[in-house]
């Protein structure tokens, strides 16, 4: 995520160069994260060849970027969130990249928002999940659940992100670039020691073939000249083979795509038999539910999953099953009158 000091900085981009080439140069300089470089760039691609590709976003303005976003809600039926997502990369390009700020209100169509109730597990179908995978996905997966993990944010915990002392994970630059805390369950910790042993292993392997440096985000490689190699900061689940940084095009070893992650998820529910809709967040989902149900404060709730707002956390006392599984059907009470009778 982006270093919110550094964006309160002007940064003017070599004119020379491509206009993406120029969004791309703003964004490194402020550290977006590379996801966030992309969808961004995505989205300003879009907004240009949506309004002809021979004319530059600084001739359009409001009523451009207007039409723009509301083609997106009423002819794409974008979610509210992608707009938003598409409204910010274009301000973006417009404040922080051609330095002409939008100082009218945009007011497009807004997109529809349709608050859905999160896809929850009970614990017995977690455990049904869990007994169907095997190997880092299945540790990975009990850290999403175990730790109320983002999938991001288990990709990218790095050998000193574990407190085996505290049981606790750090989580840093989640999302919004905020850190937190969360915890770090006793009984995959003998998993983790295993694993550390083995990524251990594999980088002292990558430094004797003389690589072994990882990518460290904003610029703590300048300011910590030797940290890129240090153990402390390498990937808990490194990929299988090293790569070339994109942006660098430093030969590195960086963790593994998500894809996998996700893939042994869709798996595991398949075998287990469970018919709802269960993806790899659900498992945060879960964490967060069964933690009320358990009579966890929802405050406490609210900072392990780093919520800014406690109203976030809230919505997981609709789908807890406590509150339901007391009630009965008006058609079940009806049922007993008239056996009463």
């Amino acid at each position: 995520m982006k270093n919110k000091n550094k964006t309160s900085q002007k940064f003017t981009p070599d004119p020379d160069i491509k206009l993406m080439d120029q969004v791309r140069q703003v964004m490194r300089y402020h550290h977006y994260a590379y996801r966030t470089e992309k969808t961004y760039s995505d989205w300003i691609i879009r907004y240009v060849k949506f309004h002809g590709s021979k004319k530059h976003p600084r001739d359009m303005g409001k009523r451009e970027i207007e039409a723009f976003l509301s083609h997106l809600a009423v002819d794409r039926d974008v979610s509210a969130s992608t707009q938003r997502q598409a409204h910010n990369a274009i301000i973006f390009l417009y404040d922080q990249v051609l330095n002409i700020p939008v100082s009218e209100v945009i007011e497009p169509v807004k997109a529809k928002r349709h608050p859905h109730l999160p896809v929850v597990m009970t614990q017995d179908e977690v455990k049904l999940v869990l007994n169907q995978m095997q190997g880092n996905h299945l540790i990975m997966a009990k850290l999403l659940y175990g730790g109320g993990l983002r999938l991001m944010e288990c990709m990218r915990l790095r050998v000193g992100d574990l407190d085996f002392d505290r049981n606790k994970i750090y989580v840093h630059g989640a999302k919004g670039g905020k850190d937190r805390l969360t915890l770090f369950p006793q009984s995959i910790q003998e998993d983790m020691r295993n694993q550390l042993v083995r990524v251990k292993q594999l980088h002292e392997q990558d430094l004797v073939a003389g690589y072994g440096e990882v990518y460290l985000p904003f610029a703590l490689t300048r300011k910590y000249r030797h940290a890129a190699k240090e153990f402390v900061w390498q990937y808990l689940f490194p990929a299988k083979k090293l790569s070339v940084d994109p942006r660098t095009e430093i030969i590195r070893r960086h963790h593994v795509m998500e894809s996998g992650l996700q893939k042994a998820v869709k798996v595991a529910v398949t075998r287990a038999g469970i018919l709802k809709r269960i993806s790899c967040h659900t498992f945060r989902h879960c964490f967060a539910t069964h933690l009320l149900e358990n009579g966890v404060n929802i405050r406490a709730v609210q900072e392990l999953m780093g919520h800014a707002n406690v109203k976030t956390t809230e919505i997981y006392t609709h789908v807890m099953e406590k509150d339901l599984q007391d009630i009965l059907s008006p058609l079940d009470v009806l049922e007993d009158e008239e056996n009463i009778t």
